[in-house]
């Protein structure tokens, strides 16, 4: 479905965007680059390992000390060149340190979010994939709206409010949802929405506190930043939130005598598995449901965490103050 947009968009990009005016004493590190390239693929590779229910030891070892290693070559370099690749300086900057971590921290809620509850839904619900995808989209419904009135009034109530205080909404939202799963549809509704409008709000400020805080000779830095933040939450969302749904089911289902042994393992081993009855199958529900309310409850509470540290970080960022170091020159 990605592939038709990708190509709308690089011939737009070609075709309207302005020329390059590259400085001339500048030039792209390649060795930098694949120092951070083997950085976030040994990272990658170890939050997926950590994640799994049955770890490989070596595979552990060999990505922690890849990470490590390469990240300490990356700083070492970057700390002696002239224009470095990633300008770590950048991150003493209270308004860009928290944009990155606003960034990351919604992903990550918003992808466990989608993800917990269109597996709900469709395995225990009886929802379709479409059903499912149609019903977490609340959240970007509600994300909206406060999208566009939060770059609208960011000058007028600053990033300490939209940021810190947007990830708080969000956290009452996911509490909201999880709530809202036992009493009907509409309280889901209802909580999924208003955690769009917290997280919507936070996502479109963290990106002006990330872009508009770095010079602008360094706004590719600052845009490479920004994207790694976004989806870096996203893919430790996925590898950690989906694994702990099947750890939670495997830890507290509790199925009858007969059952076949393959329902222990995932809500959707005990849909497939020969020889499944009723009540098998509310066993395997009660075991995904506590899975649910588990990862809920982390999500809302990794908001709840970024919403205290952001508004710290952005305590000289309230109302009336301004957002960006450099916005003449953005």
């Amino acid at each position: 479905m990605n592939v038709p947009v990708v190509v709308v968009a690089a011939v737009v990009g070609v075709a309207v965007a302005p020329a390059d005016d590259p400085h001339p004493d500048v030039r792209w590190d390649f060795i930098s680059s694949v120092e951070a390239l083997v950085t976030l693929v040994g990272l990658t590779v170890l939050i997926k390992e950590v994640a799994r229910t049955e770890r490989d030891g070596t595979v552990l070892l060999a990505a922690a000390l890849t990470t490590v290693v390469a990240w300490w070559v990356f700083v070492r370099r970057q700390r002696r060149l002239p224009f470095p690749l990633l300008d770590l300086s950048i991150f003493r900057n209270a308004a860009f340190a928290s944009g990155v971590l606003a960034a990351t921290i919604a992903m990550f809620a918003m992808g466990g979010l989608q993800l917990a509850t269109t597996q709900r839904f469709q395995l225990v619900t009886g929802f379709s994939p479409l059903e499912s995808g149609l019903l977490v989209a609340a959240v970007a419904a509600g994300s909206l709206p406060s999208s566009l009135l939060g770059g609208m009034f960011l000058h007028v109530v600053g990033l300490r409010v939209l940021i810190g205080g947007g990830l708080g909404v969000g956290a009452i939202g996911v509490g909201w949802t999880l709530v809202g799963v036992e009493h009907g549809l509409f309280w889901l509704l209802g909580g999924l929405l208003v955690t769009g409008l917290g997280l919507g709000a936070a996502m479109s400020v963290a990106s002006t506190a990330i872009i508009g805080n770095a010079p602008a000779r360094r706004a590719g830095m600052a845009s490479s930043v920004e994207e790694v933040s976004y989806e870096f939450g996203s893919l430790a969302a996925v590898a950690l939130l989906g694994s702990l749904l099947t750890t939670v089911y495997t830890l507290t289902v509790r199925l009858p005598e007969g059952a076949p042994p393959e329902a222990a393992r995932s809500m959707t081993d005990a849909l497939t598995a020969e020889g499944t009855g009723p009540e098998v199958l509310d066993a395997a529900f009660q075991a995904f449901g506590n899975s649910y309310e588990v990862v809920m409850i982390v999500c809302a509470g990794v908001l709840a965490v970024g919403s205290v540290l952001t508004t710290v970080l952005l305590r000289r960022y309230g109302p009336g103050s301004e957002s960006s170091a450099y916005g003449s020159s953005h």
